[in-house]
């Protein structure tokens, strides 16, 4: 399979074909409950080896960041440029309107006007309306002693409230250590984190800001960051999928 093209009918199918696979009504639910929700298997091994052996490849990115400059933690990661590979667009064009409708009903609980549209095309024509034109699909590569602050994902005044994480590396076999953690804060209450489990292949759908959460006088919101833990051993590499684009 190849990869390193766009807009290709075929892999616009194999992508909505292995998204519909999935329980989505199963999924909206540990969405809404707990913030976060794995897809298992969503990549295959050969593509995962594929995605990121892009990342020495320069002409794939439109820049490159080192964590600790920027005290985001340690370990680098590159943004991709337009046009995207081919499954990480594809992705992204077949995730979306699935976690689209999670959105919206988010959004209508926590009483926010805004409403995403149907169509991935269509909310990224309103991001570049507002001037939020750089793609935001990134490759992370962290190696022994590497880790990444908790943080949002926003990039600019539209920022679309999910995200996607898929792991390209095998646990135990290529790293140690690395787990995904997402950290939830509760008004006057104290954080609670949740530690993601995933093998080579695997995604996590996760909130970026915010979500909420039903109390006794109906739902509030909390707010979520997300980061990894620190790097025992080995290379772990992710691809991160980010529905809007950035300023």
């Amino acid at each position: 399979m190849t990869i390193h093209l766009t807009g290709s009918k075929a892999a616009a199918r194999s992508a909505e074909a292995r998204v519909a696979g999935y329980d989505w009504q199963a999924l909206a639910e540990e969405l809404s409950g707990y913030g976060c929700a794995v897809m298992e298997k969503l990549l295959t091994s050969e593509e995962c080896r594929e995605i990121a052996g892009l990342y020495p490849d320069e002409s794939h990115f439109r820049s490159h960041v080192h964590m600790a400059r920027h005290g985001f933690g340690k370990g680098e990661y590159r943004y991709f440029r337009y046009p995207l590979p081919e499954l990480i667009g594809g992705l992204r064009t077949a995730l979306y309107p699935r976690l689209a409708a999670v959105a919206n009903d988010w959004n209508e609980r926590m009483g926010i006007a805004q409403r995403y549209p149907d169509e991935h095309a269509a909310f990224l024509k309103q991001c570049h309306e507002q001037g939020q034109t750089r793609p935001t699909p990134l490759l992370l590569q962290y190696g022994a002693g590497d880790f990444n602050c908790l943080h949002q994902d926003l990039y600019g005044d539209l920022a679309f409230p999910l995200q996607v994480a898929i792991l390209l590396s095998e646990p135990g076999e290529d790293f140690t250590g690395g787990e995904f953690v997402l950290t939830e804060q509760r008004p006057r209450m104290q954080s609670r984190a949740e530690v993601v489990s995933l093998r080579q292949g695997d995604a996590v759908a996760f909130a970026v800001h915010n979500r909420p959460v039903q109390g006794s006088k109906g739902s509030y919101r909390v707010n979520l960051r997300h980061g990894v833990s620190r790097l025992r051993s080995g290379l772990r590499h992710t691809v991160g999928i980010i529905f809007h684009d950035a300023k």
